[in-house]
């Protein structure tokens, strides 16, 4: 066994691009502020209500919608912390938003796993959570983690069971995007008080950041927004994450759904920084579209360009953003589906410059867990990690003293130069794998799997000490009694 593990490998691209000049950001940011103005929000949330009336917000009870005056918003926003720290049980794989350097994360939310072993379709449990833990915490290509599939096996604690799953499979951080809920959030960051040995220092590097989701068109989650507030008021960053879907519960067009969107998120960032200045928060958009002939879900039509748009209008505003830059339609891993949906993704993403991105390895538009999908996504995030260095150009890989010493009609295969550089300049990836005899190329779906199951039989976990186990193992006790009645 072997508790070995790879160093991080976040994309830091040699180059950038723009997707939208500052002009169509400032028109997206004032059609946000007008959304803001005249139609608001709505918040159904005592809480809530009371804040935004205490700063000067226009407040209707009945309705339980929040309007926002601009320098309302401005003044909150000027708070909004740029950068922060993303805590791991191990503080060297800590991350630093805003350092250049963009950080993948699995997919999560799924509710049916594909038995590594039996290949039987199941439906998730707390057990599959840690697997995938597992594995992706010896993936250098994940640099932090999310709870792949529900713990269906733990009723109405599920997320808090799959929030300790994913700290016993990984000394990573943590980010979960199911905890909702005053009380469930007070549980979750007591574990993550434990985890990092004090309020303070949770403060100063948490190792547990939550995703929000709002609720499209234009409405906040009352369970969502209540934990929301219980993690600004810890110092614990959230992120507020929207799901227009076109045509349905948003404009047909993409940037009045992105407008729309993004006014959800930027109501939840001023709650926060009006209740607790400082508030470390981040922003994220995932829009999605309505098939007009059947009504189903899409994440990938044709053109997807304006996906990595929400990433420059986050950066616009003056906070991180998380990016929708991953996943697939695709009822199953390895086909060329799964690979087209997934391929350009981290290579854009990377091009943009979000801080954080999910999520590798789902397939069925997030609901379905193989195993060996995120072995897949990670050689394409591989390829396009590839794609964004620095290209070596040197004196040693220029090679003109070889290409002398060899000549018209020589061979390289006898150069000192090639044995030095001959293993190094092929990178295997996952299609280029040989069989047993050295003759044929594998696979590359089955190679997947072994190489999952490789991860599961060889990879250590550094473990949870006991004392802060035992305290953790107390914590979710509680909450099963309390949330969910056992």
């Amino acid at each position: 066994m072997s508790s070995d593990r790879p160093p991080l490998e976040p994309l830091r691209p040699a180059f950038h691009v723009r997707f939208l000049t500052d002009e169509q950001l400032g028109a997206l940011q004032e059609a946000t502020l007008r959304i803001l103005e005249d139609v608001g929000v709505k918040f159904p949330s005592d809480r809530a209500l009371r804040i935004f009336e205490e700063h000067g917000a226009q407040v209707d009870r009945a309705t339980q919608v929040v309007r926002l005056p601009r320098d309302l918003v401005w003044r909150a926003l000027a708070t909004v912390p740029r950068t922060f720290t993303m805590g791991a049980r191990d503080p060297a794989f800590d991350l630093a938003l805003g350092d250049g350097a963009t950080y993948f994360t699995m997919d999560g939310c799924g509710v049916e796993t594909v038995d590594l072993e039996t290949r039987v379709q199941r439906p998730s449990r707390k057990s599959d959570v840690e697997m995938m833990a597992r594995i992706c915490d010896h993936l250098p290509s994940v640099g932090f983690i999310w709870p792949m599939v529900s713990a269906q096996d733990h009723g109405l604690t599920a997320p808090l069971h799959e929030m300790d799953a994913c700290w016993s499979g990984s000394v990573k951080h943590v980010q979960s995007e199911t905890i909702m809920g005053a009380a469930p959030v007070r549980y979750a960051l007591e574990m993550a008080t434990v985890l990092a040995g004090s309020r303070e220092e949770l403060r100063r590097r948490s190792p547990f950041t939550l995703v929000v989701c709002t609720i499209a068109p234009l409405v906040q989650d009352h369970e969502g927004i209540e934990g929301a507030l219980e993690m600004a008021a810890a110092g614990a960053p959230v992120g507020f994450l929207a799901m227009p879907t076109l045509g349905t519960t948003a404009p047909a067009t993409i940037p009045g759904a992105l407008a729309m969107g993004d006014a959800e998120i930027i109501s939840a960032v001023v709650l926060m920084q009006l209740a607790h200045p400082g508030a470390p928060v981040f922003h994220s958009i995932m829009q999605a579209w309505a098939d007009p002939r059947s009504g189903a879900y899409v994440s990938y039509p044709l053109d997807g360009r304006w996906r990595y748009a929400p990433v420059e209008m986050a950066h616009h505003w003056g906070m991180p953003s998380l990016g929708a830059c991953y996943g697939t339609d695709s009822p199953l891993p390895g086909t060329w589906q799964s690979a087209a949906e997934v391929a350009i993704d981290p290579f854009w993403a990377g091009l943009v410059g979000p801080e954080i991105v999910t999520g590798m390895g789902l397939v069925r538009t997030y609901t379905l867990l193989y195993p060996e999908s995120v072995i897949l996504d990670d050689d394409l995030y591989q390829r396009a990690r590839a794609a964004l260095m620095a290209p070596d150009l040197s004196e040693e890989t220029l090679a003109l003293d070889v290409i002398a010493s060899v000549g018209p009609g020589g061979h390289f295969l006898a150069e000192q130069h090639t044995r030095a550089h001959m293993r190094g300049s092929l990178v295997r990836s996952l299609a280029l794998q040989l069989d047993a005899e050295g003759r044929a190329y594998r696979d590359p779906v089955e190679v997947a799997r072994e190489r999952a199951a490789w991860i599961l039989a060889n990879h250590e976990v550094e473990p949870i000490g006991d004392a802060q186990r035992a305290e953790m193992a107390r914590i979710l006790a509680a909450a099963d009694r309390e949330i969910g009645g056992r």
